[in-house]
């Protein structure tokens, strides 16, 4: 790819993101440039991934220390995105990590898929993403379900019932909306969706059938890992001892 791919590349994605941020503003959302600085960002951090991975690819164990960099950072975004308190850092540590740990551990173990760099950096690093989208996803639904139902929860607290047993309702619901797009998407894969490690095996040199295992094996591990997570976060931060304020 020659310059000139490269700067129609940029400027193509950047128009792409401009009228993502026109057309929410003109639907008056509040998202404001967030569409233009989240391309900018994705560049900056692709560019760096690219000439980092030229060797770490290499070893196995660089690729650990990457994937570790790349949890601190899932957990930051989904934490900042949340409140960023002690326990809620705590909290969507331990959802992430324990869902991301599960996923790993199954699938390497197992022997179903290869112990090596390329394989861990595409399953963690996909694996990591999702359960990071489920945090946010998870607790953001909670704060509005009981904010929402805020009059059944103070019932229930009246009736001697603890904060938790008054949210429980509440944080299975949250888990299921929270998880439902990862569920649609891994279910119309290969017919609405065709997914990133699958087309990455194939033009790697991958048989289709191969690559087709592989992705089913990363789509498994995001949707274990996401469910961990969700369901972690939800029982961590789930029986408030103030109900969130409607609006």
């Amino acid at each position: 790819m020659d310059h000139f791919d490269v700067a129609r590349t940029l400027i193509t994605c950047l128009c792409m993101a401009g009228l993502a941020a026109l057309v929410l503003w003109c639907a008056r959302v509040p998202l404001s440039w967030e569409p233009i600085v989240a391309v900018l960002r994705a560049g900056v951090q692709l560019v760096l991934l690219a000439l980092i991975l030229s060797f770490l690819l290499t070893d196995a164990s660089w690729i650990l220390l990457w994937l570790g960099v790349m949890y601190l950072v899932a957990v930051f975004t989904s934490a900042q995105r949340i409140a960023l308190t002690p326990r809620v850092v705590a909290a969507v540590a331990a959802g992430i990590g324990g869902g991301v740990l599960a996923a790993l551990g199954i699938a390497f173990l197992s022997g179903t898929v290869e112990f090596g760099a390329q394989y861990l950096l595409a399953t963690g690093g996909i694996v990591i993403g999702n359960t990071m989208n489920a945090s946010t996803l998870t607790v953001k639904r909670l704060q509005e379900q009981l904010a929402e139902h805020r009059g059944e929860v103070e019932g229930w607290l009246s009736l001697g019932a603890t904060p938790r047993q008054a949210a429980a309702r509440f944080r299975a619901a949250a888990s299921r909306l929270a998880l439902t797009p990862t569920i649609d998407q891994t279910k119309t894969t290969g017919i609405v969706t065709l997914p990133g490690a699958f087309t990455g095996a194939v033009f790697a040199g991958a048989s289709p059938l191969d690559a087709g295992l592989f992705q089913l094996v990363v789509l498994s591990g995001a949707i274990l890992g996401s469910a961990i997570c969700s369901i972690t976060v939800a029982a961590l931060l789930g029986a408030p001892k103030q109900v969130p304020a409607i609006g």
